[in-house]
């Protein structure tokens, strides 16, 4: 499975902690990610996240910032792209089985790397459930 992942100045420990963790799975993994603890743009990083997963050339992305929300947002302005911002494993598996969430948006100033490892193996682990979400995923505007 190839997964892309972007982070800020915030997430850069989680992110490191991450990929190890998926690396060790043998996932495939796309860092588009700053390694540094220098003030950036999350914009940034989450773009060729989100254009990776709008474009097909991975099956997941996963970004990281201080909220959650500036990444979950940016994220969001891409076609076919359900970004979720989430918190604990919980919400993490609902916005899969009942949103297909393509990304996962972590909020590092809100959990801990053990948690975000968590939600990550939710979110890769946990399959969409179709059915009466899929109608409500289907009226989800795409531009076009």
């Amino acid at each position: 499975m190839k997964i892309a992942i972007g982070n800020d100045h915030a997430g850069t420990e989680y992110k490191k902690a991450v990929i190890k963790h998926l690396e060790a799975k043998g996932y495939q993994i796309t860092n588009y990610g700053t390694d540094s603890m220098e003030s950036v743009d999350y914009p940034e990083f989450v773009h060729p996240v989100a254009d990776d997963v709008e474009n097909k050339n991975v099956d997941f992305g996963i970004i990281i910032c201080g909220s959650g929300n500036g990444a979950n947002m940016t994220a969001n302005k891409h076609q076919g792209v359900r970004s979720a911002l989430c918190w604990s494993k919980e919400i993490t598996a609902l916005a899969r089985l009942h949103n297909d969430a393509n990304v996962l948006s972590i909020p590092a100033r809100y959990t801990s790397i053990q948690q975000a490892i968590q939600m990550v193996d939710t979110f890769l682990e946990t399959a969409f459930e179709g059915g009466r979400h899929q109608n409500r995923v289907d009226k989800i505007p795409v531009s076009k």
